[in-house]
C-alpha cells in the first residue's frame, strides 16, 4: 500500500499525488506517456517534496552492507567513518536532487550572553522533518495524524503538546534514514539538513549532547557536495579533573562519505565544520544529519533553530543560488 502524505492534525487538506492527465484512463498494454510523479505532501510543507528517480533508490536500498572504518584510539571516542556511504554513481545527482527539491531556512534567534540578548544569524541554510519519541504520524483513512507514540488506540494528540508544527520526513529522506538504521544498528526520529552554500558557510564547534537526546546518541552525518574539513577536539577538563593526552580529529568529509558518532563521543567531544577558501566549498554542501529525539524539548528545539519564524528559501537553477520563496509567485525552472 501506497504511503499516505498528508497531515490532518493541522489541516484536512486531501493527499496530492501530481499525476499527468495523459495516463489517466490508459490500457495496460498502450505505451507509456509521461510517468506519475510521486511526492510528499504536506500543510506545514510550503510546496510537494518528490520522491527518488527509481535507479537512485535502487542504489540506496544495497547500502545496508555499506563498509566503514571504526575510529576508536582516543578516549571517549566511538566513530564509523564511511568513505563513502553513498556511492560515486549517485552522490552528484542525489546532491542536484536534494538541493532543487527541499525547501531551506535562514534562521535569525535571539540569546542571552553576560545578561545582554544578542541575534544570531545562523551561518547556513537549515531545514529539519521529524518528530520526538513521544509521538509518532500514524496514517490512516484521514491522512498522517500525530498520535501518542505508546497509545494503541491512535488517538490524536492535543493541539497544544507542540508549539511548533511537525512534520514527516519525506520519502526522499526518509528512504536514507530507513537503510541508516539497518547498517548502524541504531533508530532515528529526527533528519537536519544543512546547506552550506560557500566556504563563508560554516558551523562552530558543539556537541549534540543535550539532554532530550538520552546518554549516548548515535548521530549521523552525511556530506553531499563540496568536500570540506570536519574538525574535532576533546572538551577541556572540568575543575579538578586531570588532563586527557588526546588529540584534535580533521577528516576532509568528501561528497557520499558519513560519520557516525556514537557511544561517550557527543558528552565528551565537540566538532565543528570551519570556513574555507578555495577548493570545492563555493559548489556548495549538503550535511543530513540523523538522530534520535526522546522528548517534546527536542522538536521544540529543532524546530525553533532549523525553522524559525521566517519565510523558506527555493534553489534557483538560473541564478544558482537559495532565493526567498513565496507562495504568489512561481519559481519554477528559475
Amino acid at each position: 500500500m501506497a504511503k499516505r502524505t498528508v497531515d490532518t492534525y493541522f489541516s484536512s487538506t486531501p493527499k496530492k499525488t501530481r499525476t499527468d492527465p495523459l495516463t489517466q484512463g490508459r490500457a495496460e498494454n498502450d505505451p507509456p506517456t509521461k510517468s506519475v510523479i510521486k511526492t510528499t505532501d504536506h500543510p506545514t510543507y510550503p510546496w510537494p517534496i518528490s520522491h527518488l528517480p527509481i535507479h537512485i533508490v535502487s542504489e540506496i536500498e544495497l547500502l545496508v552492507t555499506a563498509q566503514a572504518k571504526e575510529i576508536k584510539d582516543q578516549q571517549h571516542l566511538d566513530l564509523l567513518y564511511f568513505q563513502p556511504f553513498i556511492p560515486k554513481s549517485i552522490d552528484k545527482e542525489l546532491f542536484e536532487f536534494l538541493r532543487s527539491e527541499l525547501f531551506f531556512y535562514r534562521v535569525k534567534y535571539a540569546i542571552k550572553r553576560f545578561g545582554k540578548e544578542t541575534l544570531i544569524n545562523t551561518p547556513r541554510f537549515t531545514t529539519v522533518f521529524g518528530i520526538d519519541g513521544t509521538s509518532r504520524f500514524e496514517d490512516d483513512n484521514d491522512g498522517l495524524r500525530i498520535v501518542a507514540a505508546a497509545d494503541p488506540s491512535n488517538k490524536t494528540v492535543r493541539r497544544d503538546k507542540y508549539k511548533c508544527k511537525p512534520r514527516p520526513i519525506p520519502e526522499c529522506l526518509d528512504l536514507l534514514r530507513r537503510v541508516t538504521e539497518a547498517r548502524t544498528n541504531a533508530k532515528y526520529n529526527f533528519c537536519l539538513v544543512n546547506y552550506y552554500a560557500s566556504g563563508n558557510d560554516s558551523i562552530s564547534f558543539h556537541s549534540d549532547d543535550e539532554r532530550f537526546l538520552g546518554p549516548e546518541p548515535a548521530i549521523a552525518s552525511f556530506t553531499l557536495g563540496a568536500k570540506r574539513d570536519f574538525l574535532m577536539k576533546h572538551k577541556p577538563p572540568m575543575e579538578g579533573e586531570p588532563k586527557l593526552e588526546t588529540k584534535d580529529i580533521k577528516l576532509p568529509l568528501a561528497s557520499g562519505d558519513m560519520i557516525l558518532m556514537r557511544g561517550l563521543t557527543q558528552s565528551n567531544w565537540m566538532h565543528s565544520i570551519p570556513k574555507r577558501k578555495g577548493g570545492e566549498a563555493d559548489r556548495g554542501r549538503i550535511n543530513i544529519t540523523l538522530r534520535r529525539a526522546l522528548t517534546p524539548a527536542g522538536t521544540e528545539n529543532y524546530y525553533r533553530y532549523n525553522v524559525g519564524e521566517g519565510g523558506a528559501y527555493k534553489w534557483s537553477s538560473s541564478k544558482r543560488q537559495m532565493i526567498p520563496w513565496s507562495p504568489r509567485a512561481d519559481h519554477v525552472g528559475q
